[in-house]
């Protein structure tokens, strides 16, 4: 079942407009229909519209001698809940004289005497005995015309939340016209300037009503605002700004910041907010909480109490310090049991941390601080992660290091090795040689234990794959090194494709760079066949899936979800018109993500946050998500195929179809179901509303929107010849496609299987502290590694500080909201408004249902090895619907945390 966005009447009649002139701004239907929605986003309650009928008219501003038919305009709206503010008392009395919202009826057609837009109707609404619903009574002409739009000027000093508005004619429910509001409606005192709100039939530019064309305009230039001053927390305004609010110099120099964006440090453009510069530095920005997003991209009530500023800032921040002295500042875990118990036993908590309340804390954290059971104390305790619940020893097999590469939270990495040997393109001069140290040799005696062949067969049989952070991470290695507790290697893993489908991992490189004082070094490790050999191929492990982590952390997820899609946004509100049917299939894509995008800023990526302080990057983490922007980051590939092709993980046949290079590659397998999907759905939306390429290519306000987002929103790749170009049908289905698969599939893969896959932490290390100890062969290094390899993996990894902080975080972050909205679940009201674009959009969601089912049916195929198996995490992290909370599953419309 599809569930609706709010309760919308829409309807069509035949016969004479002028009767009824409000019909046609209602887009057709075939029959008066209510529908009923699920729960309607930024809305605590959702109630259905009711008409009162015995209000009396007020405020009508035109007479005439004609005809006058009675419009009943029926608001429903939400006040922010629990706001007590001094001028409440002058509102409530307001709403007692009836003069709450001052509504202004819009007429679609232009005067034909005039040639101008005809003289509006105007009529206060007033409370009615539901709660939160207005209602106006006015005297419209007959010859009016249809309503294009109805302009809100909300007489309270604080801010509205107006969910919908509706029009009834002479109280005849079947002409229902209805306007999808779903907006935060400013105080008059705040801004004089009213609010416009367009009907839910779609137009493109050219097909504007001409009674219209200038408040959609109009409207635009006010989103765009004019790029001076700072911005206030009720404005609308959205605008390009660099990142340059990740430190604040003023208070600790240690935390100046590089900008990012521009040509030194290339980078995606974020919301201007338009705060003061610092004294220390006057490129970086002030910084100062909350950050402003414009109104409408910020969280709703619900979204607000399961994920904000709070949840990172004083949950973690006030929890966090009160553990010092629990863990006796140990520097690192004992022993393995003693990971083991932060999911069994857990830790203690006083009854107050940092002046708050450890039952506030909980509330916050609640999966996290637990009330032990006929007690009332509590104790800081981790749910057990589901790849260690079904078996807790195979994070250590090097069979599961091989499989999450292609089914685990970060399997966009991997690609096909296709030149050997392998060459860095560093300049030697500075690095040291580019020779890499996985020889041939090397490489021959590891496959002829299973499979007796040459490299140049394997590779000829496409059986050779490589996960590279060689020549991305090797510039930061001495940068990483002078940062207490922490190092860093360039690295490379070799895995080989076997006869059942599965990767085995043959070698892994570490390098460091030669420098002033030292030559390079680099070693090849094998899981090789004594003691010795076996304990530090698994330390090497734990450095690659610490550069794994990372990268996935800052360019899988931060910077090719969050910080690239941002730009998007600000660009379709700067461009599109809310009644443009691009506007209106995108929307549902960018709910929350510049809120959550300004959290980020403010909590986890800023300098000395949950980041800096627990990945190995440190200081220098956003700044390599900028390296790798500048080196890799391409629009095009973004397409889940093209990146499949790129990466040599899949080959496009005469025909066009793709054909997987590993056929059991479940990222890639149920991901293309879901790109299929969309493109589908896209490409019946995009048809319905451009008749030809000629269409596209005259729709000055999509033609403007994508030049924007490449000119401003990305502009430090704006002259890349890769760029698509909107000139035809197919070109923007393909473009819309990359968008809508980014927010919704990409994310989903490499965001909420955090917890799942990294909960446990020797799985996915944020940090590796100590050099391999064969890198200086010290006497005394290599005798506690011969006499203890265990204690040297445990003081390698992550100290208990940055192990808890992690955990804590990831579960956050691993957690849908209860009021998240999924893919192919919520349909639009404008989608329903038009009959073929609701079929489409059904089967667009039938798709999907089906999809949930395909997955459940390869999860189960013992012949899916990579996915079916003893103790395996089935891949479900594409599975396109869940419930709340920490799933491993669900696609949700846009990148909402």
């Amino acid at each position: 079942m599809i569930h609706l966005k709010q309760p919308l009447t829409l309807s069509a009649q035949s016969g004479n407009v002028g009767s009824t002139p409000l019909f046609a701004t209602a887009a057709a239907t075939s029959s008066c229909q209510k529908i009923r929605r699920g729960a309607r986003r930024r809305a605590a309650a959702r109630r259905t519209i009711r008409c009162a009928s015995t209000e009396q008219a007020v405020g009508v501003s035109t007479v005439t001698t004609e005809r006058a038919l009675t419009v009943t305009a029926t608001v429903t709206a939400q006040a922010p809940i629990g706001v007590v503010y001094v001028s409440r008392g002058i509102d409530d009395l307001q709403d007692l004289l009836g003069k709450t919202l001052l509504l202004e009826l819009v007429s679609s057609e232009l005067d034909p005497k005039t040639g101008m837009e005809r003289e509006r109707v105007k009529g206060f609404a007033h409370m009615t005995v539901t709660d939160g619903v207005y209602e106006a009574k006015m005297s419209v002409p007959a010859s009016f015309g249809p309503v294009g739009a109805v302009v809100v000027e909300n007489e309270h000093h604080k801010e509205m939340f107006i969910k919908d508005i509706k029009l009834v004619t002479g109280g005849d429910e079947s002409s229902a016209v209805a306007f999808d509001v779903a907006s935060w409606v400013h105080s008059k005192f705040d801004n004089p300037e009213p609010r416009v709100f367009f009907t839910v039939k779609s137009y493109l530019p050219s097909q504007t009503p001409p009674g219209i064309e200038a408040l959609r305009r109009k409207e635009l230039e006010t989103l765009r605002g004019d790029g001076t001053g700072e911005r206030k927390f009720h404005e609308r305004v959205y605008d390009y700004d660099t990142y340059n609010d990740l430190g604040d110099p003023d208070k600790n120099i240690e935390h100046l910041r590089p900008v990012l964006g521009g040509k030194e440090h290339p980078y995606p453009r974020r919301c201007r907010t338009g705060r003061p510069k610092t004294l220390c530095s006057p490129e970086t920005e002030k910084r100062s909480s909350p950050v402003y997003v414009p109104r409408d991209e910020q969280f709703s009530d619900v979204k607000g109490r399961t994920f904000s500023a709070t949840t990172l800032r004083t949950g973690l921040h006030a929890i966090l310090p009160a553990l010092s002295p629990l863990i006796n500042n140990s520097r690192c875990f004992s022993h393995f049991p003693a990971i083991d118990a932060l999911y069994s036993d857990g830790i203690a908590l006083p009854v107050d941390v940092a002046g708050t309340s450890i039952d506030a804390i909980g509330g916050v954290i609640p999966r996290v601080v637990r009330m032990i059971e006929d007690t009332t104390e509590h104790v800081l305790r981790f749910e057990v992660p589901q790849m260690v619940e079904r078996d807790r020893f195979s994070w250590f097999r090097d069979e599961e290091f091989a499989r999450q590469t292609l089914a685990g939270l970060n399997p966009i990495c991997i690609r096909l090795l296709t030149e050997f040997p392998i060459m860095s393109k560093l300049d030697p001069a500075v690095y040291g040689p580019a020779e890499s140290a996985l020889s041939k040799e090397l490489l021959e005696k590891m496959m002829n234990g299973t499979n007796a062949m040459t490299v140049e067969e394997a590779l000829e049989a496409k059986r050779l794959f490589i996960l590279d952070y060689h020549d991305v991470f090797l510039p930061y290695v001495h940068k990483v090194r002078e940062l207490p507790d922490t190092t860093l290697y360039g690295s490379r893993t070799i895995f080989l494709l076997t006869d059942e489908g599965t990767l085995m991992p043959l070698a892994i490189e570490l390098t460091r760079p030669q420098s002033p004082t030292k030559p390079q070094w680099k070693r090849a490790f094998t899981h090789g066949p004594d003691a010795t050999e076996s304990w530090l191929w698994k330390i090497a492990k734990a450095h690659v899936l610490t550069h794994d982590t990372g990268y996935h952390q800052l360019v899988s997820h931060w910077l090719r979800t969050h910080a690239s899609v941002e730009p998007y946004i600000i660009a379709a509100n700067r461009q599109l018109s809310r009644m443009h049917p691009v506007y209106r299939l995108l929307h549902p894509h960018f709910r929350y993500t510049m809120e959550i995008n300004a959290l980020a800023r403010e909590s986890l990526i800023n300098a000395d946050g949950i980041i800096e302080e627990a990945f190995w990057p440190g200081k220098y983490s956003i700044e390599l998500s900028s390296v790798a922007y500048a080196a890799t980051w391409r629009f095009d590939t973004e397409a889940l195929p093209e990146d499949l092709v790129t990466r040599g993980l899949a080959v496009r046949g005469d025909d066009g179809e793709l054909e997987l290079t590993i056929k059991d590659y479940p990222y890639a397998n149920d991901g293309l179901l879901i790109w299929n999907s969309i493109k589908q759905w896209v490409s019946d939306y995009v048809k319905f509303y451009y008749k030809s390429d000629e269409d596209v290519t005259g729709d000055k306000e999509v033609q403007a929107w994508w030049e924007e987002v490449r000119t401003k929103g990305h502009a430090d790749k704006k002259d890349e010849p890769w760029w698509p170009v909107c000139d035809s049908r197919d070109n923007l289905v393909q473009i819309l496609t990359i968008i809508m698969w980014v927010t919704s599939g990409h994310h989903a893969a490499v965001n909420f299987g955090q917890y799942h896959y990294g909960g446990y932490f020797p799985n996915r290390p944020t940090v590796v502290r100590k050099n391999i100890p064969v890198e200086e062969n010290k006497e005394d290094e290599m005798r506690k590694f011969m006499a203890r390899p265990e204690e040297v993996l445990l003081q390698s990894l992550p100290s208990q500080m940055q192990a808890i902080k992690v955990m804590a975080t990831l579960d956050i972050l691993s957690s849908h909201s209860p009021d998240e909205e999924y893919m192919g679940e919520y349909a639009e009201p404008a989608w329903l408004a038009e009959p073929m674009v609701k079929a489409a959009f059904e089967k667009f969601s039938g798709r999907l249902k089906e999809v949930e089912g395909t997955i459940d049916e390869r999860n189960n195929n013992t012949d899916n090895k990579n996915r079916c198996g003893a103790g395996i995490v089935p891949y479900e992290l594409l599975k396109p619907f869940s419930g709340p909370g920490v799933t491993g599953r669900g696609i949700p419309n846009s990148i909402s945390i």
